[in-house]
């Protein structure tokens, strides 16, 4: 049985009973990690049962999500890693699960704890030090690249559906994804939360303050210092996530210097879920770049090419790889007529698309011109496929400065990979909030008696010039 296979069956496994046959090839140690200024921070130790090699057990780092806790690791861990030969650390965050302190959003004092985990961790007689790798997903993906760029000496990383520019991620174009913010800043209670964040929330989810807002993003952001990173990263990332779009990711694999790979799937934060259903094929490749990069294990993962992007719906055969971006097109409609915008009402024009099916794949852009009052606008791809589901392709927002001068404005989406079957009804809406299930500008209402005209619209959508999927 192939190691996807296994993976599998233990994942499906471990979503109805943890298998206590499991626990036969590591032991489980709860402690305590008391941080260089005295916060304890709740730790999870796995360590293998096999014998131990003559360097030392490789060992991994696992970082969980925001609003989470080393719980939400210690299943993937048990799972996998631990009983690869692995010793496995997971720990509850500064603010978060069993863990004392004020949670900072990856700020210079959780750097702090990061570090202070790792020495710990290699100062262990039974661990190989030169090969501990580090593992994180959304958040706790934020927190390895941070560590990395800090100077932690992880030997491989790897990160799932996070950030490497925090500001054009969660403001991009200057507008809040208030609806998405409002959902992450109530993950952690406010008595656990530092109160520099704390501080943040009112100009974070209005669009105020926005020098404050770079700053606080740009110390926790890692894209301008990744030219310089050589460590061995994998990164996988979510065709369709409205937090951390594909874009967070190749901005990354383009700068990196070092070993790296791409996996881009059916998985993320909302309007997907993690894990998704190629859960088995992101643990099983993030076991293979473990093994290559601590265990020195030559199986050739670093020799195939480096991107991978998995058809949508999910069918392992469809996956397909590239040596970097995949090769896209250009469909472009210009959408001509005049529309007015007021108080809180949607415009939305027909876009008629090929009638082949059509994969979209990147960042669409909408050049429109514009006049009004609207402090804001975003635009909406919205579909309806040929069973009757409706989706939102993808969408943007653009802060404004009001003008009654008709002027051209560009406004950039986020970069999805989304299947589009031949049939598919698409239409190009303007707004100045979303609504319903589409969380992304929830609190982005704007005066009733506002109003903007919209004018021609020239959309330009990429797709892939080879689909995957269907």
């Amino acid at each position: 049985m192939s190691r996807r296979a296994i993976i599998a069956v233990a994942v499906a496994a471990a979503l109805l009973w943890a298998p206590a046959a499991l626990a036969d090839s590591f032991t489980k140690t709860d402690g305590v990690f008391l941080a260089d200024d005295g916060v304890q921070l709740a730790t999870t130790l796995y360590e293998p049962t096999s014998a131990r090699p003559a360097a030392g057990y490789p060992a991994i780092v696992m970082f969980h999500g925001l609003g989470g806790k080393r719980q939400d690791m210690n299943q993937i861990a048990e799972q996998s890693f631990a009983n690869e030969g692995y010793a496995v650390l997971t720990f509850d965050a500064r603010g978060h699960g069993q863990s004392g302190g004020l949670f900072s959003a990856d700020g210079a004092r959780e750097v702090a704890d990061f570090r202070g985990l790792f020495d710990w961790l290699a100062a262990r007689p039974e661990i190989d030090r030169a090969h501990i790798g580090a593992w994180g997903i959304s958040l706790g993906g934020g927190a390895v690249w941070a560590s990395v760029i800090h100077g932690i000496p992880f030997a491989a990383g790897e990160v799932v559906e996070t950030w490497t520019d925090l500001y054009s991620a969660l403001l991009p174009q200057d507008l809040s994804k208030s609806g998405l913010l409002l959902g992450f800043l109530s993950s952690v209670p406010a008595d656990r939360t530092s109160p520099e964040v704390l501080a943040l929330k009112g100009p974070a989810l209005a669009s105020t303050d926005l020098p404050l807002l770079r700053a606080f993003a740009g110390a926790r952001s890692s894209r301008g210092s990744l030219s310089s990173v050589t460590t061995p990263m994998f990164m996988f990332q979510g065709r369709r996530d409205y937090a951390f779009d594909i874009d967070q990711a190749w901005q990354a694999f383009t700068r990196l210097k070092g070993p790296k790979r791409l996996y881009i799937g059916d998985f993320g934060h909302p309007p997907s879920t993690f894990p998704g259903p190629d859960v088995a094929v992101v643990l099983a490749e993030g076991s293979d770049w473990f093994d290559r990069f601590l265990k020195g294990t030559p199986n050739g993962i670093d020799r195939r090419p480096r991107v991978e992007l998995a058809a949508q719906p999910f069918a392992e055969a469809g996956a397909h790889s590239y040596a970097g971006l995949p090769p896209t097109k250009t469909l472009s409609w210009t959408l001509s007529g005049s529309n007015t915008l007021t108080g809180n009402r949607a415009v939305s024009r027909p876009v008629h698309l090929p009638k082949t099916l059509v994969e979209t794949f990147g960042a669409p852009t909408v050049k429109v011109t514009i006049s009004g009052s609207f402090p804001h606008v975003i635009a909406a791809l919205n579909a309806r496929l040929p069973d009757g589901t409706q989706l939102v392709v993808s969408q943007g927002g653009l802060a404004l400065k009001p003008s009654s001068k008709p002027h051209a404005v560009t406004i950039r989406l986020l970069a999805f990979a989304t299947t589009l079957p031949a049939g598919t009804r698409l239409s190009l809406t303007f707004t100045p909030v979303t609504t319903g299930t589409n969380i992304v500008y929830l609190l982005s209402s704007v005066p009733n008696t506002a109003a903007a005209t919209i004018g021609k619209a020239v959309l330009t959508l990429p797709v892939l010039a080879t689909p995957i999927s269907g």
